[in-house]
């Protein structure tokens, strides 16, 4: 069997797509408590996760992000399910490691059948912000970190990390595995919890060891596209060449741009966002246009379902050499509807009726977005 490419040698080249939404969607359909927000699921509903792995494979990621998001033992020692897990004798650091275990093995499981990369992850850990310290928290770290070299993962993330202090301390830990890592911080155009601006954050983000710079979560496409170009531009005033990459949410927050935690501000965050979900549409817009900016590792994160990432991956499919199946392989755009029997229907077929369309809400009392003394500070 040939090695599989090291995703430095992919991004050489062509873009890569990512995968989307774990935590958010699987709060959607039961399976994560919602506030609390770890993956129990992958022990207690490992055919959910495998299901929604294999969704985003077959919508044409390129990765399939192990969920291990929040499996650290400071998010776990908050969950009631890690607490009640009677058969690890309510030990939450055993607890951790299997859950680590599980879902690598699951992302792996899914990965090998549509011959895709497995990435491990590690996130902030409430270790940091209670101040206990670098060695506590890189503790942590390693725990995650050693679970992922023994299942061969193919390359490290450190994602959704708010301080470069934090962030710099879990590079410092993943750089002793001999894995590639990509880095990227929920931060907007003001920069992060630290004070730190966005493009100071990927110089040092480069500096300290990432190969691949970017940003997830908490900001929509178009505010990340602003932070992501203050991002490339620091990188190229300092000399550095990093690969850079985008997974915006999967909606439309314009009013928390700058706002250094960006759409957490939203009164309707996060469980009634769904009006401020993206079309498909929007998807191939934001794609299409990190694509320009030079982002090469191209995905999404909470409310990115499977659909937005087949549509990602059609918007670039010529950019990539290759499509994804499905019913539309022969019929982009919704070329369907060209064949419909109803009238109605054959209008709305083509790229300019969708890419243009501004499609409303149903909804007669609602505004366009928050005034600034309705959002949560």
């Amino acid at each position: 069997m040939a090695a599989k490419p090291n995703i430095l040698e992919i991004l050489a080249k062509r873009i890569i797509i990512g995968d989307g939404s774990y935590m958010n969607t699987f709060e959607k359909r039961g399976y994560v408590t919602a506030g609390l927000y770890t993956p129990e699921c992958v022990l207690e509903h490992p055919d959910a996760v495998s299901g929604l792995h294999k969704e985003f494979a077959r919508a044409g990621a390129d990765v399939i992000q192990a969920f291990t998001f929040h499996a650290t033992d400071g998010m776990l020692q908050c969950s009631e399910s890690a607490k009640n897990y009677n058969c690890f004798g309510n030990d939450v650091h055993i607890y951790n490691v299997f859950i680590n275990h599980a879902a690598c093995d699951l992302a792996r499981n899914v990965a090998t059948s549509y011959n895709l990369l497995v990435c491990g992850g590690l996130s902030p850990t409430p270790t940091y912000t209670a101040g206990k310290g670098k060695a506590a928290v890189q503790a942590e770290f390693e725990k995650q970190c050693q679970v992922f070299k023994e299942k061969d993962v193919d390359f490290f993330i450190a994602e959704y990390f708010c301080s470069i202090e934090e962030m710099e301390w879990a590079i410092d830990v993943m750089k002793n595995y001999n894995k590639p890592i990509a880095c990227t911080m929920r931060i907007g155009p003001v920069g992060c919890m630290d004070g730190i601006s966005a493009g100071e954050c990927s110089v040092r983000m480069a500096k300290r060891g990432a190969d691949i710079v970017g940003l997830n979560c908490q900001f929509d496409y178009n505010a990340q596209l602003k932070t992501m170009k203050l991002m490339k531009d620091a990188l190229n005033e300092a000399g550095l060449s990093q690969f850079l990459m985008m997974q915006p949410i999967g909606f439309l927050s314009p009013e928390t741009e700058y706002l250094v935690e960006g759409y957490s501000h939203l009164p309707e965050c996060m469980l009634a966002m769904e009006p401020r979900i993206l079309t498909r549409w929007e998807c191939r817009d934001y794609a299409r246009k990190a694509y320009e900016l030079g982002v090469r590792y191209i995905g999404g994160c909470c409310g990115f379902e499977s659909y937005h990432i087949r549509e990602m991956s059609e918007e670039l499919s010529e950019e990539r050499g290759f499509r994804q199946p499905g019913k539309d392989h022969n019929l982009p755009f919704a070329a369907g509807y060209g064949q419909s029997v109803y009238e109605y229907d054959r209008q709305k077929h083509g790229r300019d009726y969708w890419m243009n369309l501004i499609p409303k809400t149903g909804r007669p009392n609602s505004a366009a977005y928050n005034s600034e003394k309705e959002l949560i500070h």
